[in-house]
């Protein structure tokens, strides 16, 4: 799932080296925090937050045969 992330935001930021996502689990869901260069955090974002949306939604989907929740946390 976190090469699906960086996968995904990689083409949208101007620092992709500095791409981060860090998997915490616990008993009941799974939480995923990407962190990305201050200057590419409203790229990632993107107006009303359309683009975060977009990503929580494939990373969703993707995670859809898991039986924990999965959350996206952009930092």
């Amino acid at each position: 799932m976190e090469a699906l992330i960086q996968t995904i935001v990689k083409p949208l930021v101007d620092h992709p080296d500095q791409i981060a996502v860090v998997q915490k689990e616990e008993p009941s869901k799974v939480i995923y925090h990407l962190t990305v260069h201050p200057a590419d955090v409203g790229k990632v974002i993107g107006k009303n937050g359309r683009i975060a949306k977009a990503i929580r939604t494939v990373v969703y989907a993707a995670s859809s045969d898991s039986k924990k929740r999965i959350y996206l946390n952009l930092m």
